[in-house]
């Protein structure tokens, strides 16, 4: 990296300290976590952070950039924040403090974009926590790394908004989880439509008791992409020599030598995603379980998913996916309620949003903009239908940030916290075991544990457990 962007380490950790710290981080953590899931790199213990009051202005650093446009197709969730976040500075009270990305073209292109010449970029996101001035950190790394960065991002002080999904693998969630509640740092994962009006409104008419005793719910994230979704272009500049490839591997099991398609194709491999369930899924799920107005831990969950068209074909020189084209997920609740997602990437056409009670049925707007009640009909004589459009505000990532920065000052749960995001993490989680397993997935909320439909306890997979982890 540009040595003149690299902040001194004078009176710094070692890294050999750092590990070594990091060890004993991991043993505490270890003792609350069933799931025996690797935690690394933490620092030793929590450091409180500063209050932020009303009026302060709130330090942002970002984790994980992608991009930029001009290289590759690919939608960099990290640069669209920086660029969100630039559109909003003056109305959030924020300033953008530092970026970091394993890839220097990309911390490079998001110092452009902030466009001050104070902005530090970094090729190692321990750096940036290291700086006391920095207040919050948005991660948008691949899903392997958000766990780590989150847990040490709250070690270290910082309130986290986490892009989706939560994390790569269930013992992760509940690792970040312990550390929201140890810590009491704001978290928010990256679902912006939990932060739409609709959904929040369906949630006071479900606990006002207007539809009835919830029965099930419907969701979908539907796409036809025929060259294949996530086979974005491939920036040529990015080299074993330009790419930290060792770091961005993590603790990923099937380490390969460095190879562009999983860099910058990584939703499409197993190792780093679970590809419609970790990219799609959780759009439709969170403002879902958030419109019950209390969301459950599942109680039983299965997925199907398959690769009917094997759309990689007809993108000239890309890997076939491990990932399927076609999910269906099916999770059941302690209450009786039932949730069914579907997502596609070759299949587009979908019906609406709809959550169905016992005496009266809501649709849902896709954009959370519009809900409508209708009244079954035993009941449509003590149930009044209820229309309501142009609900404010819809579904918009500006909107969610907003949210987290307002929870910060406020200090208050966001509208995807942590809560809602280890039970929706759950659901994904058993979701992947059910497909790659071929099993029904037993969720007990009390112990963590998982079984099968005799009974048979089952751990949950992480790195390692599985060939493609």
């Amino acid at each position: 990296m540009n040595q003149n962007n690299r902040p001194s380490l004078a009176g710094a950790e070692t890294r050999r300290n750092f590990i070594k710290k990091a060890a004993t981080a991991a043993a505490v953590v270890a003792a609350t976590n069933p799931f025996k899931t690797p935690v690394y790199g933490q620092s030793s213990a929590p450091s409180a952070g500063r209050v932020i009051g009303a009026n302060d202005r709130i330090a942002v650093g970002y984790i994980g950039l992608g991009g930029p446009p001009s290289l590759t197709d690919c939608p960099a969730m990290g640069l669209a924040h920086v660029s969100s976040q630039k559109s909003h500075a003056a109305e959030n009270n924020i300033v953008q403090a530092a970026v970091c990305d394993l890839y220097k073209t990309r911390y490079e292109h998001a110092r452009s974009e902030i466009g001050t010449s104070d902005v530090v970029g970094y090729d190692d996101y321990r750096r940036l926590l290291e700086r006391k001035d920095i207040d919050a950190v948005l991660i948008a790394t691949h899903d392997p790394w958000h766990a780590q960065c989150a847990i040490d991002a709250m070690q270290a002080g910082k309130h986290v908004y986490c892009e989706k999904p939560m994390t790569r693998y269930l013992g992760e969630a509940f690792q970040v989880y312990d550390t929201v509640k140890r810590t009491g740092k704001v978290f928010q994962v990256g679902s912006q439509g939990c932060s739409a009006a609709a959904w929040h409104k369906a949630a006071e008419l479900i606990q006002g008791g207007k539809i009835g005793k919830l029965v099930w719910g419907q969701g979908y994230y539907c796409r036809n992409n025929p060259k294949g979704e996530w086979n974005y272009k491939i920036d040529p500049g990015a080299t074993p020599e330009t790419v930290n490839w060792n770091m961005w591997l993590g603790p990923v099991h099937k380490k390969v030598p460095f190879n562009p398609d999983h860099f910058f194709r990584w939703r499409k491999f197993y190792p780093y995603c679970t590809g419609l369930l970790g990219d799609l899924v959780p759009h439709r799920l969170l403002p879902l379980m958030l419109a019950t107005g209390s969301p459950e831990f599942p109680k039983r969950v299965v997925c199907t998913g398959t690769k009917p068209v094997g759309t990689d074909r007809n993108t000239p020189g890309a890997l076939e996916r491990d990932v399927p084209e076609h999910i269906e997920l099916l999770a059941e609740f302690p209450s009786g309620l039932t949730l069914t997602i579907v997502s596609s990437t070759v299949s587009a056409t979908s019906p609406g949003f709809v959550i169905y009670g016992h005496q009266a049925t809501l649709s849902i707007g896709d954009a959370g903009n519009r809900l409508n009640l209708v009244p079954e009909r035993p009941f449509a004589e003590e149930i009044d239908p209820l229309p309501l459009d142009g609900l404010e505000p819809h579904e918009d990532v500006g909107v969610h940030e907003k949210n987290w920065f307002d929870s910060i000052r406020a200090n208050k749960k966001p509208n995807a916290d942590i809560e809602l995001a280890v039970r929706a993490q759950t659901v994904i989680s058993l979701a992947e075991m059910s497909q790659r397993l071929n099993m029904t997935c037993l969720f007990d909320e009390k112990t963590r544990k998982i079984t099968d439909g005799s009974g048979k306890e089952v751990k949950a997979i992480t790195y390692g457990t599985l060939e493609l982890s």
